[in-house]
């Protein structure tokens, strides 16, 4: 399974919904950049995403978006692929 990266922060219930999600999907680890605590962090992120909204979720290298985009690509059967390392 690639690595599972989030942007978020500590009260974001997005960031918490889509933790959610990913358990269910049988993610075991979930490393999490808190971009409340480090304002480098967030800079970063904005960098890497051109978006200023967490979560932002990377599975491998694939930057898969926030919360909507993650549940679209479930609703669309895509992500289990994506969490094998198809895609």
């Amino acid at each position: 399974m690639p690595t599972i990266r989030m942007y978020s922060t500590a009260v974001c219930p997005f960031c918490q919904r889509a933790e959610m999600l990913l358990k269910s999907k049988g993610v075991a680890e979930i490393e999490k950049i808190r971009v409340d605590l480090d304002s480098a962090r967030r800079d970063e992120m904005m960098q890497r995403t051109g978006r200023r909204t967490v979560p932002q979720i990377y599975i491998g290298e694939v930057h898969v978006g926030g919360f909507d985009d993650l549940a679209a690509l479930d609703r669309a059967g895509k992500l289990d692929a994506l969490l094998l390392g198809q895609a």
